[in-house]
């Protein structure tokens, strides 16, 4: 049984034209993807600093701030550290669930006083406020 002309041609165009499209969909993907946030886990100070999505963890002392600071550093969930002395207020890597971290973090560190997530975008959506602060980048900060 022979082939006909049509089949011939429709398929390979076919394949061609699906292959193309799903080449143009990566394409328009990466281009739309935002870049990855430069990390930096190296304490520095937060003064001078706006952030408007963290994670405080409020320590009794500095001393014991001082010890927990390599742990944060190594976080993988850590994108930015900045001491307040005796409180660490974290910046989260993009998709990272802040309560469920700021969870994590209340059993890691016993000895904190407090740990609190800064959300100020879900803080001025639950008060309805009719001026809203501007809405958080993605950074964490202004």
């Amino acid at each position: 049984m022979t082939e006909k002309p049509l089949v011939k041609v429709l398929v390979p165009v076919i394949a061609l034209a699906l292959a193309a499209g799903a080449g143009l969909a990566f394409f328009v993907a990466a281009l739309v993807r935002p870049p990855d946030l430069p990390v930096d886990t190296h304490p520095a100070p937060l003064a001078g600093h706006k952030l408007c999505a963290a994670v405080v963890v409020v320590f009794p002392s500095d001393a014991e701030m001082r010890a927990a600071v390599p742990s944060f550093r190594d976080d993988p969930q850590a994108r930015r550290v900045y001491v307040d002395p005796p409180s660490v207020s974290l910046l989260a890597v993009p998709g990272t669930d802040l309560k469920a971290w700021a969870q994590e973090l209340h059993a890691r560190f016993r000895t904190a006083e407090r740990v609190t997530v800064l959300d100020l975008d879900a803080a001025a959506a639950q008060l309805k406020l009719t001026a809203p602060p501007p809405k958080c980048p993605r950074e964490g900060e202004y």
